[in-house]
């Protein structure tokens, strides 16, 4: 214990080495473990998008894609399905139940799901847990109203009551709106930490009759045009939709049901098991997931090896401390684990800092990185995996403490009593 005071009295003796050094190995360790956090919560945000779902299904196209624009709101359809054909899909006895989605508009860079009522009765999240409205209610016999995600809501302000209007495609900013036919806010969805939150859900008859009287992708002009109130009276059951989410009676028969999917006739469709589909994206990701903590590592080793640097150049500038310690009784191995409690302190004060400022960052960035990037960091105490990490930091950097011990050993060997000058 005598030797860990000595070495924190040396390192506050070189005061401002040591901060500089401590730094260096803060931020290092902190980019190390917020790429470890950000990846962990990743995954978890992505498994706990959708349960209790058995198949999704789309046009034939691949998995991860069909995966990530029916699930996760990320990219765009190769095709769609005709609605007879998931007529079709939703009256096979297999089938418990089954949810239409329908893609393809925004609202100012949000995205636009068409879908029924068994979308609130039948989705589910993380461990099971079933979408509760934190306002309001679902959308009814009305084509034009709207349920907002939490993340819709709060971000543009919007409350029971509300009008708005949505824009054809997903850009960010679309020349091309729907406002002769706007939607009022009915509900409001309890936050879930998945990509519903950032989704506005309107019936399918809304999507139809948004796009009613639009020919060859572009909006009828003049006398052609059907207002709101004429769409309301017409026919308003889709032609096609995007995907559909399925619910079995009995898990046994997802994979025949899939083998009948991938065979149908009337048009080429797929069938994917979320699970699958998630897993084969890690798979993809994997790479650039060991890349980055690749890099953090070597980060974190740039920032030990600056601590042995610095330890390595005081050397010479601190032979006569070591005289004076060998003066007055201290052996050459009291010499070399006075240098190891030093980078041990150095590493742990580094470390220690390091985990400061990456709960610092969390609180301070949480609300916008959930915003922007629908990703909840939570402000949670290390994972085990995360220690081990720490503890890693600590084992190297005695491991690294043990050069500048060896040469102090050396040297007060060599010096005695005397300083060669």
């Amino acid at each position: 214990m005598y030797l860990f005071r000595l070495a924190t009295a040396s390192l506050a003796n070189r005061r401002f080495t040591a901060l500089l050094t401590v730094f260096a190995i803060a931020l290092s360790v902190c980019l190390l473990l917020a790429v470890e956090r950000v990846r962990t919560e990743a995954r978890n945000s992505f498994a706990s998008t959708i349960s209790g779902t058995d198949l999704i299904v789309g046009a034939r196209s691949g998995s991860v894609n069909l995966l990530l624009y029916s699930v996760f709101r990320i990219g765009n359809a190769t095709n769609n399905i005709r609605w007879d054909s998931f007529e079709q899909l939703a009256a096979n006895p297999q089938v418990k139940w089954a949810i239409p989605i329908s893609l393809g508009d925004s609202h100012r860079g949000y995205r636009v799901m068409g879908t029924s009522g068994a979308y609130f009765e039948h989705y589910h999240y993380g461990h099971g847990q079933a979408l509760e409205l934190a306002q309001g209610r679902a959308f009814a016999t009305d084509p034009f109203e709207v349920v907002l995600g939490a993340d819709v809501a709060d971000t543009l302000k919007y409350q029971l009551g509300d009008h708005l209007v949505l824009a054809h495609g997903v850009a960010t900013i679309s020349l091309i709106k729907h406002d002769d036919k706007p939607f009022t806010v009915v509900g409001i969805l309890k936050r879930t930490d998945t990509p519903v939150d950032r989704t506005l859900h309107i019936s399918l008859g809304g999507m139809e009759a948004i796009h009613i009287d639009w020919r060859n992708g572009m909006p009828a002009r003049g006398a052609e045009r059907i207002s709101a109130d004429q769409a309301r009276n017409m026919d308003l059951t889709p032609h096609a939709i995007t995907a559909a989410l399925l619910g079995l009676n009995s898990k046994i028969a997802t994979f025949s049901l899939q083998r009948q999917i991938d065979d149908f006739t009337g048009e080429p469709l797929m069938a994917i098991l979320p699970g699958v589909a998630l897993q084969e994206l890690w798979s993809l990701m994997s790479t650039a997931e060991k890349a980055l903590v690749v890099i953090s590592l070597f980060v974190v080793l740039t920032g030990l090896i600056g601590m042995l640097t610095a330890i390595l150049t005081s050397l010479n500038e601190r032979r006569r401390e070591m005289a004076i310690l060998r003066s007055v009784g201290a052996r050459p191995w009291h010499i070399a684990s006075l240098l190891i409690f030093e980078a041990f302190a150095l590493a742990l004060a580094g470390s220690v800092a390091g985990l400061a400022l990456l709960y610092i960052g969390i609180a301070a960035s949480q609300g916008w990185v959930q915003a922007n990037y629908g990703l909840f960091l939570p402000l949670a105490a290390p994972s085990a995996y995360e220690w081990s990490l720490l503890a890693g930091v600590l084992g190297a950097a005695l491991l690294m403490g043990v050069i500048p011990a060896w040469r102090a050993y050396r040297q007060s060997l060599a010096d005695g009593l005397s300083i060669r000058i």
